[in-house]
């Protein structure tokens, strides 16, 4: 369970597009939620490759071996 105090307009906007399409405005906060945390986890995840990168720690693959693994044309 998740309590959250939202600014007016927020609220209002919120309000107005659950009524606007028939769903919850939970269902909104959930999607946006979910929506957030992947952007959030992907950002985390390319910070740290990055610094393994920069530390020499890691291994890099070829844009050109990529593109032939997932069959995309030059």
């Amino acid at each position: 369970m998740l309590a959250l105090r939202l600014p007016p307009e927020i609220e209002a906007r919120l309000d107005a597009l659950a009524k606007r399409t028939g769903r919850s405005k939970s269902f909104y906060a959930r999607e946006a939620i979910l929506e957030y945390l992947d952007d959030l986890e992907d950002l985390h995840l390319a910070a740290q490759r990055l610094e393994e990168l920069r530390r020499e720690d890691g291994e890099t693959v070829p844009l050109s071996a990529l593109m032939a693994r997932y069959g995309v044309e030059d």
